[in-house]
């Protein structure tokens, strides 16, 4: 591929992003790669978890404006119908079955965030800045942002992170629920390798039916949430995964998984 590299070993594909001399800023061909790259994974069954970060030292600092083709700089073609062209990468990443781990080293900002927001664990070193930076550039969040970070952070929060565009430091991030785990930036790719083998290594097919389950919790009663945690346990118990955990739980022995 042109803009990323795609690298697959134990069940983990690591997705890189790879434009260093744009600090990995999101061009046309980066957006379209990025989306195909994903339907790849949902349609493979030896892919069990999605590891996307950077190169160089960086996530993502968004779209990258100076792109005359982008999807938000593309003055030939409405603006709505670009925008529906970035909603289809948002939505490919939001309904991945399979775990999605963000990588962030140095800056996720714009799109860029909204990208780590949109994969389920965010793992960031300590030397990694977050900006809704959108406000800067006489924009409002796009690429899920708006339903992702009052999820995440809080409405209130959410709105300051969103009209001020401040940067917000990997500590920060912590507290205030951004990121699920601040590491020195030396340990970043082991904490991050450890964690995407354990989620490789894990029953796949219910860990994907426990993210469809809890990305549509807050927009569910609770008795329909009941129902369908029951269709998908009733999904799970036909599993060959569900199966062998329960021998496993008998024998005294850790399970083995196969994923879906």
């Amino acid at each position: 591929m042109e803009t990323l590299r795609v690298e697959r070993s134990g069940g983990v594909v690591q997705v890189t992003m790879d434009r260093p001399e744009k600090k990995n800023a999101i061009n046309a061909t980066m957006f379209s790669e990025l989306r195909e790259t994903l339907i790849q994974i949902e349609r493979n069954d030896d892919d069990r978890c999605l590891v996307l970060s950077g190169s160089a030292g960086d996530f993502c600092t968004g779209a990258d404006l100076s792109d005359q083709g982008g999807p938000t700089t593309d003055l030939s073609r409405p603006g709505i119908v670009r925008m529906r062209e970035m909603n289809e990468l948002a939505l490919a990443l939001h309904k991945l079955t399979v775990p999605a781990i963000a990588k962030v080293d140095g800056l996720a900002v714009g799109a860029g965030l909204s990208l780590a927001l949109g994969c389920d664990l965010i793992v960031a070193s300590d030397r990694a800045r977050f900006s809704m930076i959108f406000a800067r550039r006489g924009l409002s969040p796009d690429l899920g942002a708006s339903w992702l970070l009052p999820r995440l952070v809080g409405m209130a929060k959410a709105k300051e992170l969103s009209f001020l565009g401040d940067m917000v430091e990997a500590s920060a991030a912590l507290s205030m629920g951004l990121v699920n785990c601040v590491v020195a930036v030396d340990e970043l790719d082991v904490t991050v390798d450890e964690l995407a083998g354990r989620l490789a290594q894990g029953p796949t097919l219910a860990l994907g039916l426990a993210k469809t389950l809890l990305n549509q919790s807050f927009a569910t009663s609770m008795p329909q949430a009941l129902e369908d945690e029951a269709r998908a346990q009733a999904i799970n118990f036909e599993s060959a995964d569900t199966i062998e955990a329960i021998r496993a739980f008998i024998a005294k022995r850790p399970p083995e998984f196969k994923g879906r």
